[in-house]
């Protein structure tokens, strides 16, 4: 899988770039803002996160999987999609506007939600550009961009920052790398494929990407309610203080996610050729899929659980009571790393129709809980909801498992339990050395233990990181 793994290795790469430069930036506003307009700020971005599924509806999924099927197709499928986000782009901007004045927000947060409106309409028409990549097996320009996007971003915040304009100017910042983010994409599927994205109404094509798109845009919906849903419900039952406390574990767990995204924007089209071609194929990519998951996902819950206290220091005093949200929300990272590639299978199988039930069930669940627990617990009641529907939505997902291929349960249990034990030696080591040393040491120490008891179990071979390493070497498959 050698096109697999030299997507993965550039698109990791770009990711973990990312996500150090968008949690420094957070990093900045935590300690410059204060836990209420640091709660403004991302409630406004929650809304229109939310609101912009109904721009989206899942079509990036399916502009990648029916151009990793049919690259031929490539012009008349973009140039559908864009005909459609064009009307839906204008709608959805109304209704955001609209919702903003029902529940009579303050000025300063519509404001803030009006300009976070340009980024979500400009995001939904990069993210098709992207997709289109995809079905192309290449994510090195998406991975080059979402780098250049933060840099926009980080540069903006540090100037505004240190001229005290506020966090209007800090939103707006988003839009700026937003467009930069659409003009670059634009310009590449322009050269790369030559392809330009006029808007095309096929009707016949629109109503057939829309019937694969429905359980894709379903998930979607339900998927963005759910990891949502509990900070505008934050907002009205606690406040914008409880959302800006409660953004601390979100933002680290979110930053986090690089891996088993890039992994997963890898692995995609490659699980649905294989379902078409190899059933075999599609199961050691799964299983290796897995395996990779775990080993990062186990050090980095248990590590964070045992250096939580030390971690939220980073966000200045007011920010201390962070460390127990951090705390219980790092148990869920092993269940949502490993949901990642079997929401991909599900997808790339023709599961997507259970993949949407199982989100909508985990949803509701966690919409439940929320209000239930939020006005008893607060910003713990959504931290433990986070916790018990990462589990769920893993386990919904994994009885479907069987139906789509067979799993070697005894071998890959092995694996798994060989992880978890180098982990847990890594957690004890961690936390009876945590309060002796710099925390950037005992990371490593703990980092080194872990590989080496990795190595020592058998768990990691030397052969797998020269996979990744060569990976960087091997010719880049294209289907121009």
């Amino acid at each position: 899988m050698p096109n697999i793994a030299k997507n993965t290795s550039y698109f990791t790469i770009a990711l973990i770039l990312q996500k150090i430069i968008s949690l420094s930036y957070f990093t900045l506003y935590a300690r410059a803002l204060g836990p209420a307009d640091l709660g403004q700020y991302y409630f406004a971005i929650s809304v229109t996160s939310i609101f912009a599924i109904f721009i989206d509806f899942g079509l990036g999924n399916v502009i990648t999987r029916e151009i990793a099927k049919f690259p031929d197709k490539a012009r008349a499928i973009i140039s559908s999609v864009v005909a459609v986000k064009l009307p839906l782009a204008i709608l959805t901007t109304l209704l955001v506007i609209g919702w903003s004045n029902i529940w009579g927000y303050s000025e300063l947060t519509k404001t803030l939600i009006y300009i976070s409106i340009i980024s979500m309409v400009l995001d939904s028409f990069t993210g098709a550009f992207y997709a289109l990549a995809r079905g192309f097996h290449n994510l090195k320009f998406e991975s080059i961009a979402s780098i250049i996007f933060q840099v926009i971003v980080l540069v903006f915040s540090l100037f505004i920052l240190h001229s005290g304009l506020g966090i209007k100017y800090l939103m707006i910042t988003l839009s700026i790398a937003s467009l930069f983010n659409f003009i670059f994409s634009l310009s590449i599927i322009r050269s790369k494929w030559k392809i330009t994205p006029l808007p095309n109404w096929d009707k016949d094509l629109i109503k057939k990407l829309f019937l694969i798109a429905l359980p894709f845009g379903l998930y979607v919906i339900v998927q963005r309610f759910y990891t949502y849903f509990d900070s505008v419900l934050l907002f009205k039952l606690a406040g914008d203080r409880a959302v800006g406390l409660y953004q601390i574990p979100f933002k680290i767990i979110m930053a986090l996610q690089f891996l088993p995204m890039a992994l997963v924007a890898a692995l995609y089209p490659a699980l649905s050729s294989y379902w078409q071609n190899s059933k075999e194929k599609l199961a050691l990519a799964f299983e290796q899929a897995i395996t990779y998951c775990l080993i990062i996902a186990v050090p980095v819950s248990f590590g964070a659980v045992v250096l939580a206290e030390k971690i939220v220091l980073l966000f200045k005093e007011q920010f201390t009571e962070a460390g127990g949200l951090l705390r219980i929300s790092m148990l869920a990272v092993p269940f949502m790393f490993l949901g990642f590639p079997v929401g991909a299978l599900l997808n790339a199988c023709d599961k997507q129709k259970r993949h949407t039930i199982n989100m909508t069930i985990t949803a509701l669940v966690s919409a439940g809980l929320n209000l239930i627990l939020i006005p008893h617990l607060g910003v713990i009641g959504a931290c433990f909801t986070t916790l018990i529907t990462s589990i769920l939505m893993l386990v919904l997902g994994w009885v479907v498992i069987p139906k789509i291929m067979q799993f070697h349960w005894r071998k890959n249990l092995a694996v798994a339990g060989r992880i978890i034990l180098a982990g847990l030696v890594m957690a004890i080591s961690a936390f009876f050395i945590k309060n002796h040393l710099n925390p950037i040491i005992t990371i490593v120490l703990a980092a080194v233990i872990y590989i080496i008891l990795l190595f020592i179990l058998g768990s990691l071979k030397i052969k797998d990181l020269m996979m990744v390493i060569n990976s960087f070497k091997d010719k880049e498959v294209t289907s121009d």
